[in-house]
């Protein structure tokens, strides 16, 4: 019996630091673009360079084991050289890989350009991570796992998300929903099925606007008053989940669960790079939410310690903590602390 399996992508990740980066932001009345810029035809000398498996899947299940939860995973990889990279992080992770899927599609691979500031955009072939069909898997084995954690599904695996929740549904096993652009794309009214059915829904800010079709007007302060920002998240809720999280980076992180609205700041660390903060985030709240009884006030907290860990190095799963050296840094900052206002 598995505690979760997460279904997903899987990637091998390059990241290339220069601070000759520029960063350039354009501002509507109504939205905020940040654009990561180049000289145009310069060769540019690189800073940094490192290497690390990636993919939200991956990067879940690492986590999940890391927490120690009995872990199986749902990924589709090739058969190069970047495949056996994938399997040997799966094997040394104590992630049970029994279920991924081979093809003779090229691995996932992403080169990942980061800023001065930490902040980071990504090049993406996602290759076979595009190609997951219901044919390919093993449902005898999926029916014997508590959670189903859903990451993102490009492409031809997008059009798994509903009879994987449906199926879900009919044999008792709970959900948590991270969803990728593919999804958001789809927009609510398409994404009925899983919402519906999560217990846990997790997006970004932007997100949330796009998948809503709501302006996104981010409030400079009082965060649980932000009335753009509860227009979203009730929508969300109404489609059905259970609890309803919207991150937001540096400003920190809101929940709601039909109740109350929750809201905890970051824990401040030093930023070397982002990507990995948000299946970090995400995979620890649902697994605190697993650990603690479904609390939503220590899930946040125990979420944003564990992420923080993460941005502080390159690559997605370098630092994830367990449950015990979470509570070990929260110990240390007695004031870090949720809001909740009550609805």
């Amino acid at each position: 019996m598995f505690d979760v399996i997460t279904i997903g992508g899987a990637t091998t990740d390059t990241f290339v630091e220069t601070d000759r980066a520029k960063i350039m932001h354009i501002d509507t009345p109504t939205t905020k673009h940040g654009y990561l810029c180049f000289d145009y035809g310069e060769k540019i000398e690189m800073d940094q360079l490192a290497y690390d498996i990636g993919g939200g899947a991956t990067n879940a299940a690492v986590n999940f084991s890391n927490l120690g939860f009995n872990t199986g995973i749902v990924v589709k990889i090739g058969r190069d050289l970047n495949s056996q990279a994938v399997l040997e992080r799966l094997k040394q992770r104590n992630v049970d890989d029994s279920m991924v899927i081979r093809c003779d599609e090229k691995t996932g691979f992403s080169v990942i350009l980061t800023s001065f500031e930490g902040d980071r955009t990504v090049l993406m072939h996602r290759g076979a991570n595009s190609r997951i069909k219901m044919k390919d898997l093993d449902y005898e084995k999926i029916k014997n796992t508590k959670w189903i954690y859903f990451a993102s599904l490009s492409g031809d695996s997008n059009e798994i998300l509903d009879e994987m929740a449906e199926f879900a549904e009919k044999n008792g096993i709970n959900t948590a929903f991270n969803p990728g652009s593919a999804q958001i794309k789809r927009g609510l009214a398409d994404l009925k099925k899983i919402l519906s059915t999560a217990e846990i829904l997790i997006m970004n800010r932007s997100e949330a606007s796009a998948v809503t079709g709501i302006p996104n007007k981010p409030a400079e302060r009082d965060y649980l008053n932000d009335h753009n920002l509860s227009e979203m998240i009730i929508r969300l809720k109404s489609q059905g989940p259970g609890v309803v999280v919207i991150t937001e980076g540096k400003k920190g992180v809101y929940a709601f669960d039909g109740k109350a609205k929750y809201y905890a700041p970051p824990f401040l660390s030093k930023v070397v790079s982002t990507l990995g903060a948000g299946d970090s985030f995400a995979s620890t709240f649902v697994g605190s939410m697993i650990k603690f009884s479904g609390d939503i006030e220590k899930s946040l907290k125990f979420a944003s310690v564990n992420s923080s860990q993460v941005i502080q190095s390159f690559g997605a799963q370098q630092g994830l903590k367990t449950f015990q050296e979470i509570e070990n840094l929260l110990a240390r900052d007695p004031d870090f602390n949720t809001r909740i206002k009550l609805c």
